[in-house]
């Protein structure tokens, strides 16, 4: 099946620490909420027992680019990366679907993009 990477977007600094038990709990329920919606969650932690990846909190970051490194990121946005992801998913609009069903989505944002799939042998 398709995968994408999601990348998780919050109002900086996005600090984990910060989540309300509600936004905790409801980061838990979101892999079975991928899942109705035709998804799969896949992937390490955000905290014990879930799926993706969690920055640090932080509004610092250093972007590279041929031989130069810049303070900052490539686009500026009051949002800052605070997390991601994959989905595998059947299709780019089951993963956008499931991917809308984050709780990051209402006070943040998400980006969904197709993952290269891996060669065959």
């Amino acid at each position: 099946m398709p995968q994408y990477g999601v990348l998780v977007y919050a109002p900086a600094p996005a600090d984990p620490a910060a989540y309300t038990a509600e936004h905790v709990e409801a980061i838990g329920r979101y892999p079975d909420a991928a899942k109705e919606a035709g998804a799969k969650v896949l992937g390490a932690s955000y905290f014990a027992g879930q799926r993706g990846f969690a920055f640090e909190a932080s509004t610092t970051a250093r972007s590279i680019q041929g031989d130069d490194v810049a303070e900052g990121t490539f686009i500026g946005s009051d949002l800052v990366p605070a997390a991601f992801f994959v989905l595998s998913a059947p299709d780019l609009d089951t993963a956008v679907e499931a991917a809308r069903l984050h709780p990051a989505a209402p006070t943040g944002g998400l980006e969904v993009r197709p993952l290269i799939p891996p060669p065959t042998p």
